[in-house]
């Protein structure tokens, strides 16, 4: 018996370094049975290991997401994750079709490093290695570059190429972008083909955008501004902003209109007007002023923000509590040439937070506006700037949505005028459509000197307009607060190309931000 096993243990150990008993691993197999060559069945596993960290070092600078690749590859059983996965069944040709029509949303298919797949496919396909050390490179490059590729389409397709509060002033909507655990779990799909076909951009509008480029690229020389306008809105399609309920309020500042929608059904629209547009060479005096600190100095930027939020409620007869910048810039100016301005315009202004009870008798030119003591505060009436309602949303800017006194302005074309806040062409009809029920409508209706709607209300109105009318105990108008219905968006957003009944409707842009969207975005076009 000893002997027989003296015998054995020798030829074992001849059997193990010939590599008989060597496991050809699963690229080895699946490339193998798919060439009918038995060359790839050699597969080392540790050899090409070594060639990819070669490569993964070398192309870092060549690579998307270089980070997250290196982490992800970090894995040895990754290596040769998506060529194992997608090579046989065709899917990696799928990918490549899709890089190579990414015309069809504007971007240059070399931003995706197409042609860098396309040779390192070309050449695994073409199967003319004359041992298997030859593979390796070509495998690394192949499973690099897909790597790559696939998280820049989904990043550019499915988010956007731009991280729009990088580039646009005043915009402070959140955007989703992807993070490490996304990118993973692209990386790690089932199925390349799903993946691909999920990441298209499905709504119709982006569909009509994108038809539309594709018959105006026919003449791109002709049709230059309209090529530029329809690639910066797909872009503002491409990102994804979470929050935004099934029924909301979304104001198009380059249209200068209102549009109510619930679920995706309009229920109202109307004309509004909007923040006037920042001085031109707004960046090269804002340098000028942070040196003087003079307000002569400080240039104007009135635009309305891009914003999301909810309504939280409605004033009804709104005191305007003034902006300092308004104080300075323009009331104090007024009250200077005018000592009866304030009085005359129903403006109260307070010193330390206490009532100056005789403004006609303030001495102006004993203050600076630099450093003016005082804060202003415009009652509710008739002459409010204002209006009759106020509408509010949370938000950092100070925005919110109101009437107005001034009705004639609805009447121009161009309604980019105001401090920044909007307003609203028909308030009532809006505030009937935010509160909770018909008898709140009623409420809201007689605060601001309107008969009910139910006529049984009448004796309650009458009062009202009999306190109102009192002479000997002086009547004084206040504000009164409305709550909204709950989850009614408000989005303040930016469009100069959209989608309407199957045609592009066009806006100028008013405040030039498809010219810094498409500054951005031109070097992926």
């Amino acid at each position: 018996m000893k002997k027989v096993l003296v015998l054995i243990l020798p030829l074992c150990l001849f059997l193990s370094s010939c590599n008989w008993f060597k496991t050809t691993p699963e690229i080895g197999v699946i490339l193998s049975e798919h060439f009918k060559n038995k060359l790839y069945k050699d597969f080392d596993t540790a050899a090409y290991h070594v060639v990819f960290n070669r490569h993964l070092d070398s192309l870092q600078s060549k690579l998307s997401n270089p980070k997250v690749i290196s982490n992800f590859y970090t894995n040895d059983e990754h290596k040769n994750l998506l060529v194992s996965r997608f090579y046989s069944n065709g899917e990696l040709d799928t990918l490549k079709s899709y890089l190579e029509n990414s015309k069809v949303h504007g971007f240059n298919p070399e931003i995706f490093r197409y042609k860098d797949l396309d040779q390192a496919l070309t050449a695994l396909t073409a199967n003319k290695f004359k041992n298997i050390s030859e593979v390796y490179p070509v495998l690394a490059d192949l499973e690099l570059f897909t790597a790559s590729s696939l998280l820049k389409y989904d990043t550019f397709i499915g988010y956007g190429s731009i991280n729009p509060k990088k580039v646009l002033n005043r915009y402070y909507v959140t955007t989703s972008r992807p993070d490490s655990g996304a990118m993973n779990k692209v990386l790690e799909t089932k199925s390349l083909a799903k993946l691909l076909k999920d990441i298209q951009p499905a709504g119709e509008n982006y569909k009509v955008l994108q038809a539309a480029l594709a018959n105006l690229e026919k003449d791109p020389s002709r049709n230059a501004a309209a090529i530029k306008a329809i690639e910066v809105n797909m872009e503002r399609s491409r990102w994804k902003i979470p929050g935004l309920s099934s029924e909301y309020v979304e104001v198009n500042i380059p249209d200068f209109s209102l549009t109510w929608f619930k679920e995706q059904d309009t229920v109202t629209h109307m004309k509004v007007c909007v923040g006037a547009r920042r001085e031109k060479a707004f960046e090269e005096k804002q340098k000028i002023y942070s040196k003087t600190h003079a307000l002569d100095d400080k240039p104007k930027n009135h635009q309305t923000p891009i914003l999301l939020s909810k309504f939280s409620a409605i004033e009804v007869n709104p005191v305007w509590n003034i902006p300092v910048s308004i104080a300075k810039n323009e009331i104090y100016n007024q009250a200077r040439r005018d000592p009866y301005y304030l009085s005359n315009n129903n403006m109260k202004v307070y010193y330390k937070g206490k009532l100056v009870n005789d403004t006609d008798t303030i001495q102006w030119e004993k203050y600076s506006r630099e450093n003016l003591p005082f804060q202003f505060k415009q009652g509710s009436g008739s002459g409010n700037a204002l209006g009759k309602f106020k509408f509010m949303f949370d938000n950092g800017a100070s925005i919110y949505l109101h009437d107005t006194n001034n009705k004639s302005a609805f009447n121009s074309a161009s309604r980019a005028i105001s401090h920044g806040c909007v307003r609203v062409e028909r308030p009532l009809e809006f505030a009937q459509k935010m509160v909770h029920n018909d008898a709140e409508y009623d409420q809201l209706r007689m605060e601001v000197n309107l008969p009910p709607v139910d006529t049984t209300k009448m004796g309650i109105y009458r009062k009202k307009l009999a306190k109102k009318a009192d002479t000997l105990n002086v009547f004084q108008l206040k504000p009164k607060w409305f709550g909204t219905r709950k989850n009614i968006s408000v989005f303040i957003n930016y469009k100069t190309a959209w989608a309407e009944n199957g045609k592009i409707e066009y806006r100028n842009d008013v405040y030039g931000l498809d010219d810094a969207l498409y500054a951005a975005m031109k070097k992926y076009l």
